[in-house]
């Protein structure tokens, strides 16, 4: 039936022959604006207990050396309060649902909460191509088409895919070399020693890329002597529709090279005891077409954050590694606004956590927090990843990853570097060449 004559019809007219385009322009010109250049609100909370970002921490304390590892720019800052069991009731709408479980299951575990430094920042080139690229990436399915080098697709997401995708391919420094430790802890506080070096090179980074890459990655073990010279070689692509993971293994024993077609999705990880599946590397990684992915909104979170004193070269690794859970001590917590998707596991699809919650930093899209449960939709694990700047290469990046087994009382806690010399190095450059499985070979006899 004919709408009659009507402001309302003669409105919705209007509305119907703008173009849709026009529509997207007009958001996407929020950014760098009232929004940051990577969709971030600017503004702080009206309590003020979120400030304004003011272009993030970009530059290093005075005096700063490399070989120091990133030292604490903000030494005089005292904890403002602590959240323990006993008070959580108190800041529970503050918290996630892991936070709460943590606090109520383990005395060692508290969190020191500090004032809100909003430090994260990138590169300008880096986000004056986001805002050039806004608008003009696509999904397609569950995989990215029209990538063209943006390091946040989707500055202001429409759906949690799209926020996922944004931690997918955020900006970590182009190409990075890191040798680290992490530690599994058993639920009665027995614990050893791993030891890992990894590359990542994106795209962007390396002379000879192939079509449809994002990065390549190649990293190995140097102890315990039963998994030191396992090699893992991958090669991620973009469109992940088009193209799955390539990934490669070297046997040290056997001292050959085999496909791992297993070294994805909740394939368990080698030196994490079962407490690490491969998608949660990286906070999560790799295809997200196994779940159903929902925009919850935006929450205000004490999450980790500037937890800089982790990276004190002083502080040996005993001084870290507690039960249950590291030395509360040493972790900063701030409030800050993330973004909550969550991820249900398709009908039909198969892994080992049925359901997922992640709680993005605004400020850089990186995962801080994962709440993740079983098929029978019990809260099983929770992941934190604490994050710093790493103030002399302009790269928000995770001091700390720790993953909690909320049915044993172990957990898994990695990245440290305390006990080690080397110090991450980031605008690292490589060749295809590198990243083949033959060099895998030749790495595997060199270990």
């Amino acid at each position: 039936m004919p709408c009659p004559l009507s402001v309302r019809c003669w409105l919705l007219a209007i509305l119907a022959a703008i173009p849709a385009t026009a529509i997207l322009a007009a958001d996407y010109s929020r950014l760098g604006k009232d929004l940051t250049p990577i969709g971030a609100e600017r503004a702080g909370n009206k309590e003020g207990t979120i400030p304004a970002w003011e272009g993030g921490l970009t530059q290093p304390p005075p005096g700063w050396k490399r070989e120091q590892g990133y030292i604490d720019p903000f030494p005089n800052d005292k904890p403002l309060f602590t959240i323990t069991g006993a008070n959580v009731a108190q800041y529970e709408s503050k918290l996630t649902t892991g936070q709460v479980a943590l606090l109520k299951k383990y005395p060692e575990f508290r969190m020191n909460v500090y004032q809100t430094r909003r430090t994260a920042a990138l590169p300008k080139e880096v986000t004056d191509h986001v805002i050039e690229r806004a608008g003009k990436v696509t999904l397609q399915g569950f995989g990215l088409k029209d990538l063209g080098g943006s390091t946040t697709p989707f500055p202001i997401p429409e759906n949690g895919l799209q926020a996922i995708w944004n931690h997918l391919v955020r900006y970590v420094g182009g190409g990075a070399i890191r040798s680290g430790n992490s530690f599994p802890v058993r639920g009665n506080g027995d614990y050893y020693k791993i030891g890992f070096t990894s590359k990542r090179i994106y795209a962007q980074n390396m002379e000879d890329p192939e079509p449809n890459r994002l990065f390549y990655a190649l990293g190995y073990f140097t102890e315990p002597a039963t998994l030191k010279g396992t090699i893992f070689l991958v090669h991620e692509p973009v469109d992940q529709v088009a193209e799955q993971r390539s990934a490669w293994i070297y046997n040290a024993g056997a001292r050959r090279v085999r496909r791992a077609p297993d070294l994805a999705y909740d394939g368990i990880n080698d030196g994490s005891e079962g407490m690490l599946v491969t998608d949660q590397v990286d906070a999560y990684n790799g295809a997200p077409d196994r779940y159903d992915w929902k925009l919850v909104g935006k929450r205000e979170v004490f999450v980790p954050y500037n937890v800089y004193r982790l990276s004190d070269k002083s502080l040996k690794y005993k001084d870290i590694i507690g039960k249950h859970t590291i030395n509360a001590d040493l972790v900063r917590y701030e409030l800050h606004r993330v973004w909550v998707v969550e991820g249900t596991l398709k009908p039909g699809a198969r892994h080992v956590y049925g359901k997922r919650t992640f709680y993005l930093d605004e400020d850089s899209w990186s995962v801080l927090a994962e709440d993740a449960y079983d098929t029978r939709g019990g809260l099983w694990r929770v992941a934190l990843h604490g994050l710093i700047q790493c103030y002399d290469a302009l790269v928000p990046w995770y001091r700390f990853g720790i993953y909690h087994d909320l049915t044993n009382g172990a957990y898994l806690a990695g990245g440290f570097d305390n006990e080690l010399k080397d110090t991450i190095q980031f605008g690292v450059r490589g060749r295809l060449s590198e990243f083949q499985p033959d060099a895998l070979r030749r790495l595997g006899g060199t270990l």
